[in-house]
């Protein structure tokens, strides 16, 4: 093991990264939240909406509500909207889905029109959605840590040099530093393109990356399996 240190590795040993890119990126989730406050009706069928929107299906479960509100998810959160929620039931603005095993809302025709109204009124603000804080999170992490990514790939090429340059080496040596190279490559290139590729989502569609599967997962970068 050359003794120039890898991400997370030095004098020869390898080592924990300084913050898992998993917990790092919660804790920039959390950061983002806030506790409940007061929210109009048209706030909460716009955020019901949004999500039915950005996660592809006709439905939101209470903490897809509560992420598109910019709330923390507890217990407190779900009691302090729950008012809320029976009158717009009652007032046939959102209907109850049961899918998965789990309690879900959808609008109704008679909210969508209601969302409609108030937004011809200039009556919904809401905070950031959930889709565009991932993509800025993941960008703030692709530029803590991609110079550590390209200094462990530089190791890793110089290592392989000098195993090529070993007077027959075992044929699991080349498979096990296949792992490694690959590992470190897809790293890089998912870094890449989270701060250099990955465009702005745009709120009124679903923010998927159809070209290349697994580029976004930041919070798997510390895993040794990364990219399989």
């Amino acid at each position: 093991m050359s003794k120039t240190d890898r991400d997370g590795e030095v004098s020869g040993g390898r080592t924990e990264p300084e913050e898992r890119a998993s917990r790092r990126l919660q804790d920039l989730y959390r950061a983002d939240l806030r506790s409940f406050e007061s929210v109009s009706d048209a706030q909460i069928l716009a955020a019901i909406h949004r999500a039915e929107v950005h996660d592809q299906h006709d439905h939101a479960s209470r903490s897809d509500l509560a992420a598109h509100l910019g709330f923390v998810h507890n217990s407190w959160t779900t009691r302090r909207l729950r008012p809320q929620l029976d009158a717009l039931r009652s007032s046939g603005h959102l209907c109850d889905v049961r899918r998965y095993g789990l309690d879900l809302l959808a609008l109704t025709d008679a909210g969508s029109r209601a969302l409609a109204q108030a937004r011809s009124e200039g009556e919904v603000v809401l905070p950031e959605s959930p889709q565009h804080r991932k993509w800025r999170h993941s960008r703030t992490l692709a530029g803590e840590r991609i110079d550590g990514f390209r200094q462990a790939l530089r190791v890793s090429l110089a290592e392989a040099g000098a195993l090529l340059d070993t007077e027959q080496p075992p044929s699991t040596a080349w498979v096990e530093f296949a792992k490694r190279l690959s590992r470190d490559c897809k790293r890089l290139g998912s870094a890449t393109y989270c701060l250099f590729e990955w465009p702005e989502p745009d709120d009124e569609r679903a923010d998927v990356d159809d070209e290349i599967k697994g580029r976004r997962n930041v919070w798997d970068w510390d895993s040794e399996h990364h990219g399989d």
